[in-house]
């Protein structure tokens, strides 16, 4: 067999068997149409010089097969790994300490017809402070820390340390169906202080955290309920603050919806607190 006879056969096992060893000699030879002839024999078409995986993929559907269980495999991978992540502390919002300074300065009001506004250092001044800032009044999961912190105003009173709480806005009747959980004073924190100075938010992949609905969880079986008015991304927190210049005794910064203060971890921080004597108070 001549050397031309050669390539044809070549050629022709490439265009009916479409291995890679044949794609390797059917590039040298010339795009003289006979690839086409070729198919034209099989009863297909083929643009000369096309590559083998686009015509074994039409003449052999266990490649498609397999592609499509490829491609299944690796997103259901990177779904497994995007689940995972998500439930690590690798892309929570980070947060920043307050200081008792920046906290001092920021300015509140309160909820009456005529409000009056007032620096936050009034709340702690004399005899210290637990306060809650509360994510949004309408959550249920708020709601059951609210009243969880309210549990502990019996031991409070006797300390004689004020329980309070700020929200960031003031929706219809949102603040008056909260207080019922609450048992201590609400202000307004119309510029979100009190949840920075580094402001902190979660959205959809709070929904897809396991803690998240654990929480969901605990809070349904505890009887609590709500409703999805107002913004309530923004993450809360709670603190304990000493008198005067005593500073923060306590920062409990949500890191997701529902990650509640540790009730026991209040009262050490409460139990701290050096009320303002009245000679300290005239210096």
């Amino acid at each position: 067999m001549d050397n031309k006879a050669e390539k044809q056969k070549n050629l022709d096992h490439w265009c009916h068997y479409g291995t890679q060893d044949h794609l390797n000699i059917y590039s040298e030879l010339p795009d003289s149409g006979t690839c086409e002839d070729a198919w034209a024999t099989a009863g297909q078409t083929v643009t000369p010089r096309s590559p083998v995986g686009s015509w074994r993929l039409r003449q052999d559907p266990s490649f498609f097969t397999m592609g499509m269980w490829s491609i299944g495999a690796g997103a259901l991978g990177a779904a497994a790994l995007a689940l995972f992540l998500a439930n690590t502390d690798v892309f929570l919002p980070k947060s920043r300490r307050a200081t008792l300074e920046y906290l001092e300065d920021i300015d509140l009001k309160t909820l009456e017809k005529e409000p009056r506004t007032f620096k936050a250092k009034e709340l702690w001044e004399k005899n210290g402070a637990v306060i809650m800032a509360v994510r949004r009044p309408g959550c249920f999961l708020c709601r059951e820390e609210a009243a969880d912190l309210s549990s502990l105003k019996p031991k409070l009173d006797e300390l004689g340390v004020p329980l309070y709480a700020v929200v960031k806005e003031q929706i219809r009747t949102e603040v008056k169906d909260f207080q019922p959980y609450f048992k201590g004073e609400i202000f307004l924190d119309e510029k979100k202080k009190f949840y920075g100075p580094q402001k902190r938010k979660m959205v959809f992949m709070g929904f897809v955290r396991l803690g998240v609905w654990y929480n969901f969880f605990r809070a349904w079986n505890g009887g609590f309920s709500g409703n999805l008015e107002g913004e309530g991304f923004i993450l809360g927190g709670v603190f304990v603050v000493g008198p005067g210049k005593q500073g923060l005794l306590l920062e409990h910064r949500e890191k997701e919806f529902g990650d509640k203060v540790n009730l026991a971890s209040v009262l050490e921080a409460a139990r701290k607190i050096q009320p303002q004597t009245s000679a300290s108070e005239t210096k």
